[in-house]
Parts: C-alpha cells; structure tokens; sequence
C-alpha cells in the first residue's frame, strides 16, 4: 500500500510527522513546486518524500489536506480516481451554501468520480494530531466514516498502524454528521481529544 499526503500545511505536516514516527513511507505534495517542500519533509523524517502532484497521485491512498475549497482543483489532477482510496482530512467551515445540506465530505466524494472516501484524520487541531498518540496506556482516536463500508477497513488499518485507535461512526450522513460541521456550528466530535485502552 503507498501513500501520499496532499497539502502540506500545518495538518498535512502533522499526518507527515505520524508516518514518520512510524518509518512508514509517504509522499507529500502540494501546489508548491516539490523542491520547495523537500527542506520540511527531510526535517521531518527521511520516508517524508516531496513530489509533484502528478507523482503523488500514483499512490494507492491519497489524504487530503488541503483547504476545502481546493479539493475540485486536486480532483481535476487524475481523469478517473478508480481504484484509489481518498481520505478526506478537510472541514468546510463556516459551511458553504453549495454544499445543499450534504455533509462536506459527500460533497469531496463527488469530484472524486471512482474512488472510496473515507472522512477520518479531521477533527483533531494540527498540534495534537502531531503528537504521539500513545499516552499512558491509551491510543487517541481517530474517527472514520464514509458511505463506502468496505473502504473503512484499509483506512482503520492505517490508523492502527500509525498508533491511533480507529472508531468508526458509519456513514458520512448518519454518525460521520458528528465530524462534520453544520452552518457555524463545529459537530459534537470535532476537537474531542479522546482515548481508548486498547486499539
């Protein structure tokens, strides 16, 4: 399985950071030309590659990272996302009329024609997200949803491997609501830094 992170801003090189304390491989790349991303990525660890976004692509998962209104542009980037998983790590907020009451991330899934979406990786700030999710016995949680049920599974998979313990709400607009945001309201699990015994 490959991986690259696309955006790489403060969440983006917090993801970065959890891969890397891992030893896990990951692409980065964002509209930034990759020489200008290589200085952060080889700070942060040496499975920290930068590449164009065309390179990135060729991955088998793709987080996405950027600001929400950017996520046409990366969509436009491959004709067919068959075969990809997508997780889509943004938040629209305040939450933008476009959006026609469908939680943000069944809207991503849209310019995404073909691939599986996976909301996970957004409800936590930058700083945490960062951080080792192993404290005092506990794996911080990651919440996933998606309307695809099969894709949760490699993406869980993923969490666990980079030492969060996945949970997952179902689909994007039943308990995913609750990591999403409504008008200019944040859901109930966005910023909850929250804890499991086990995995």
């Amino acid at each position: 399985m490959s991986y690259a992170i696309i955006g790489f801003g403060r969440i983006g090189q917090a993801l970065a950071h959890a891969f890397a304390r891992k030893n896990i491989d990951v692409t980065v790349a964002s509209r930034r030309p990759p020489e200008a991303l290589a200085p952060q990525a080889q700070a942060i660890g040496p499975m920290v590659v930068a590449k164009s976004l065309r390179d990135a692509l060729e991955a088998d998962t793709i987080i996405l990272a950027v600001p929400f209104g950017e996520h046409r542009e990366v969509a436009k980037a491959l004709p067919s996302w068959k075969g990809k998983t997508v997780i889509d790590a943004t938040n629209a907020f305040p939450v933008p009329e476009e959006l026609d009451g469908l939680p943000s991330s069944a809207f991503v899934a849209k310019a995404f024609t073909g691939a599986k979406l996976v909301k996970g990786f957004n409800h936590l700030v930058a700083a945490t997200l960062a951080a080792d999710p192993v404290v005092e016995g506990g794996h911080r949680v990651v919440f996933l949803s998606s309307d695809d049920e099969d894709a949760i599974a490699p993406v869980a998979a993923l969490a666990k491997q980079l030492g969060f313990a996945p949970v997952k709400l179902g689909r994007l607009n039943e308990g995913g609501a609750l990591v999403h945001a409504r008008g200019r309201t944040w859901g109930q699990l966005i910023f909850q830094d929250l804890f499991k015994k086990e995995q």
